[in-house]
């Protein structure tokens, strides 16, 4: 067989096995976790899949951070189900699934090491692992600081690591839990950028936010939860032009939600 025919075939394997191993849709359904007689989540309904950026907002307490963990399948739900392109989560695909949290978590390594051991734990051959690391630090402009202890970045940078760790393996979604909210300005509009970078190579995006203004600019479509339910789904300019819940207009304008 011709090399070029060889190099098409293999390429099709490779694209047919990853199209196998993708997650999307994730969904869930009538999904419910009580704890202390109080409903965290109540008859949640979602489906993530396409393309774009959707936006969770809601005031403290609503579930948001819980609704993430439960697609992810950090958290079990008590009722209900969650499905990962129509079959229950596995660890096989679970690297698929980026997941950001709001406080980073950086391993006692270089900032170039924290991302070559995710690919390698992945199974890329060490060649490929820094040739890989490498593009998605400089996508995150920390190329300058491979070298540097992971640990001794500012907040900003240390976020910055934690996206370009997550993205390094090429995920089908990435989670956002708050990824900006202990942050400065100038850093947190650092990570918008790359997040908005992100969605343009076309990598299917989930943000939780408390910062209105944030979800204004970052949004294609939002989900408005409230005391553990969606209570408004919603095309972004639509939702944040005329929201249909009071609530949801109480957020928007600055009132306690309750």
């Amino acid at each position: 067989m011709p090399d070029a025919a060889l190099c098409t075939e293999t390429d099709g394997l490779l694209e047919q096995a990853r199209r196998q191993s993708s997650v999307l849709p994730i969904e869930c359904r009538r999904v419910g976790i009580c704890r202390g007689g109080r409903a965290l989540l109540d008859s949640v309904d979602v489906c993530i899949d396409g393309t774009g950026l959707t936006v969770v907002l809601g005031p403290n307490g609503a579930g948001k951070t819980l609704l993430l963990r439960v697609l992810v399948n950090l958290v079990r739900p008590d009722s209900g189900w969650v499905r990962w392109a129509g079959t229950p989560p596995d660890r096989t695909r679970a690297p698929r699934i980026g997941f950001l949290f709001q406080k980073p978590m950086m391993l006692r390594r270089s900032v170039l090491a924290n991302v070559t051991y995710v690919l390698s734990a992945a199974g890329l051959a060490r060649r490929e692992c820094n040739a890989k690391a490498g593009e998605v630090l400089a996508l995150a402009t920390l190329e300058h600081l491979a070298q540097t202890p992971a640990r001794l970045l500012s907040g900003g940078e240390q976020q910055r690591l934690a996206l370009a760790r997550a993205l390094a393996v090429e995920p089908d979604v990435l989670l956002l839990d708050e990824p900006a909210s202990s942050l400065d300005p100038a850093a947190a509009l650092a990570i918008e950028k790359l997040i908005e970078t992100v969605r343009a190579r076309g990598t299917r995006c989930v943000l939780v936010t408390h910062d209105i203004g944030q979800a204004r600019r970052l949004a294609d479509t939002v989900l408005f939860m409230h005391r553990g339910r969606i209570v408004e789904r919603a095309r972004a300019q639509a939702f944040f032009d005329q929201p249909a819940e009071q609530s949801a207009r109480d957020f928007i304008e600055g009132r306690i939600v309750l």
